[in-house]
């Protein structure tokens, strides 16, 4: 990291001022520092600030990190980082300007994982959707993310209709997460791997995609991963 420059402080405090009136959360160091952080292809850009920022969104919402990028002059960029959407705007972009990006960005940005902050609710709702596409025997009474399941996906118990998620897959693809769902709701099937089983999961047109993806995501996260049961 470097000091500004004396002679850009008073822009760069005027613009933090502003950011703070527009509901961003920024760092104490943003006055002072500028850096070079990573960008979505791995390149590295001179950052003049950065600050949190929810956008209007509660907080069940993921956090969004918006950079000032001193390189950019007028395109800019936003990616998944670390749990969070980041967000690289030109410094030299008006509020006005910025604000629009921003927005416009990170919607397009959480349309690529809309499950990522969804409510139990929602998730239920999404696993009845899937039932009714594929599996229209299987209704489940709940779905609910949990926070316990180290060694599975995703787990279920017939006799009630009960299906949990592994928290871990809220930030998983939409259509990956769709797949441990119709997974499960194929085990309000039948509750065995059997050939049933198999062939009610195979209805799902994405199915080896996704038990492609988990093993990555757990070598990734270095899990003992029991299967989706």
């Amino acid at each position: 990291m470097r000091s500004l420059r004396p002679s850009n402080l008073h822009v760069y405090q005027h613009r933090i001022s502003l950011w703070r009136e527009a509901g961003y959360q920024l760092g104490a160091s943003c006055v002072i520092e500028d850096q070079n952080v990573s960008n979505a292809s791995g390149k590295h850009e001179r950052v003049l600030c950065s600050g949190i920022r929810y956008s209007g969104m509660s907080k069940q919402q993921p956090r969004v990190e918006v950079r000032l990028s001193a390189r950019r002059r007028k395109t800019a960029t936003a990616f998944w980082q670390g749990g969070q959407i980041v967000v690289v705007v030109p410094a030299r972009a008006s509020r006005a300007a910025r604000d629009q990006l921003v927005d416009d960005l990170v919607r397009k940005v959480r349309n690529r994982r809309p499950m990522l902050s969804a409510s139990d609710k929602e998730l239920t709702l999404r696993a009845r959707q899937l039932a009714d596409a594929y599996i229209p025997q299987a209704q489940p009474s709940s779905v609910r993310w949990v926070g316990n399941q180290h060694h599975q996906w995703g787990s279920c118990t017939p006799l009630t209709g009960e299906i949990r998620i592994s928290e871990r897959l809220r930030p998983v693809p939409a259509w990956v997460l769709d797949g441990v769902l119709v997974h499960e709701l194929a085990h309000l099937i039948e509750p065995t791997h059997s050939a049933t089983f198999r062939a009610l999961v195979g209805l799902y047109p994405r199915a080896k995609e996704v038990d492609a993806f988990l093993a990555g995501l757990a070598l990734g996260l270095d899990l003992v991963v029991d299967g989706v049961q």
